[in-house]
């Protein structure tokens, strides 16, 4: 039986990130608990020797920093903070035959049936009137509220052969057996403590309620929702406060929304959120500690499935429990090339953390991350890692418990070692 440091507290964690905005206020509240204090985008103040700090970008994107004037580059790991979910429409309510639903729409690519017949809310963020104007809100109705029901065998003989769902259809949540009633706005209304009349706009998300459980004949598995990528902000959050020393760079823990349609956005790894923020950081010697950095881009990555093997490339197809997972892809949809893989390897060797390779199966076409996205902008030498898991985009997803720790262990000895890169060379201290 495997026991986990660190499962534990990465389930409560997600239990308390349903959204992004969440993801960024509970990612803010531990900062804060070890001494690093928000400044805002724009700022021109100096930073202090040795100060903490915190830059947010539209509720839902994250940069935080340790500040040394002595540092010759940058440790960056990046992770986001957006997983597939369903995104309410302005006009909530809706007319599902004599029931009241919920109006949504996509947001991001999810595996659809794995919504079916699960205990959902609504979570994100409403924009309250006030004397002075607007101001947003968090909001967590946290309580089983809605399900998406299946139709019955009895009624579709063919359910099991294949169905395509519909979006517009088939997966509208169901909130009621009555009528609308505008019950829905008067709920957001009563959790936030408002009138309705106040509530002017809102960035809201269906998200599944379901708690992390560990299973297995070992109890050596985890299945939780949103483990993509929220695994990863846990573990990258947990290297960035657990290292020892920064080495020679400044140590810099990056969280971007968006990912899951794009980055192209003002908060995205597309944007020009870090590229400011280290702009800010180093001032006019910004070209040279770009080339004394290195960038670790973390989502987690597929792992071989156990019925479906022949998916995965046989040579390069990462097993959960396995350790971190290094990804390449010759199209440059991840961002490692040789001088980052060797570099990430490297640092993993000497603090004894087991790395995996992944690369997709020749002719099937893989996913992206953040990684050369964000490379766009600024251009430091980037390695794709993750944990290995199952079910990516489903409502739940799975990984192996041991992976959590070895992927806090890596992140941690990434931000902690000290090395000088120069080219394509790099002397580790």
């Amino acid at each position: 039986m495997y026991t986990s440091e660190h499962v534990t507290s990465l389930c409560a964690f997600i239990r308390r990130c349903p959204t992004p905005f969440h993801t960024v206020r509970t990612v803010c509240d531990m900062l804060r608990a070890e001494g690093y204090e928000l400044r805002a985008e724009g700022d021109d103040s100096p930073l202090r020797e040795g100060g903490r700090y915190i830059v947010v970008r539209s509720d839902s994107s994250l940069i935080a920093f340790r500040y040394a004037s002595d540092r010759r580059g940058f440790r960056i790991a990046a992770a986001h903070t957006d997983t597939p979910s369903f995104r309410v429409k302005p006009v909530a309510e809706k007319l599902c035959a004599s029931y009241t639903g919920l109006q949504t729409e996509r947001y991001g690519g999810m595996i659809y049936h794995t919504w079916l017949d699960r205990p959902l809310s609504v979570a994100g963020r409403v924009f309250v009137r006030t004397e002075d104007g607007v101001t947003a809100r968090l909001l967590d109705i946290d309580r089983d509220l809605a399900l998406i029901p299946s139709v019955a065998i009895h009624l579709n003989r063919t359910v099991n052969e294949g169905v395509k769902l519909n979006p517009a259809v088939d997966l509208i949540p169901l909130m009621s057996c009555e009528r609308p009633s505008g019950a829905f706005t008067a709920l957001v209304a009563d959790t936030l403590g408002v009138a309705q009349e106040d509530i002017v706009s809102h960035d809201l998300f269906l998200y599944n309620r379901e708690p992390g459980r560990v299973l297995g004949l070992g109890e050596d598995l985890l299945l939780c929702p949103r483990l993509d990528d929220l695994a990863c902000v846990y573990t990258c959050l947990q290297g960035f406060l657990s290292a020892d020393a920064d080495g020679d760079a400044i140590p810099v823990l990056a969280l971007f929304h968006n990912e899951e349609v794009g980055s192209s956005t003002k908060q995205g790894a597309a944007s020009t959120f870090l590229a400011d923020t280290l702009r800010t950081i180093a001032g006019d010697a910004y070209g040279a500690m770009l080339t004394g950095s290195l960038m670790v881009s973390a989502d987690n990555a597929h792992a071989k499935h156990p019925n479906h093997p022949e998916l995965s490339d046989p040579d390069h197809a990462p097993t959960l429990g396995g350790g971190v997972v290094i990804k390449y892809n010759a199209s440059e949809r991840y961002a490692t090339d040789g001088l980052s893989d060797a570099l990430f390897r490297e640092i993993c060797r000497r603090a004894d953390v087991p790395v995996q390779s992944y690369c997709n199966r020749a002719d099937l076409a893989g996913g992206s991350t953040l990684g050369s996205i964000s490379n766009t902008r600024v251009g430091v030498p980037t390695v794709d890692i993750g944990i290995a898991q199952l079910a990516m985009h489903a409502a739940c997803e799975s990984c192996g418990l041991r992976d959590v720790d070895t992927m806090v262990r890596a992140m941690t000895a990434f931000f902690s070692t000290a090395m000088q890169i120069s080219g394509s060379a790099a002397t580790f201290s």
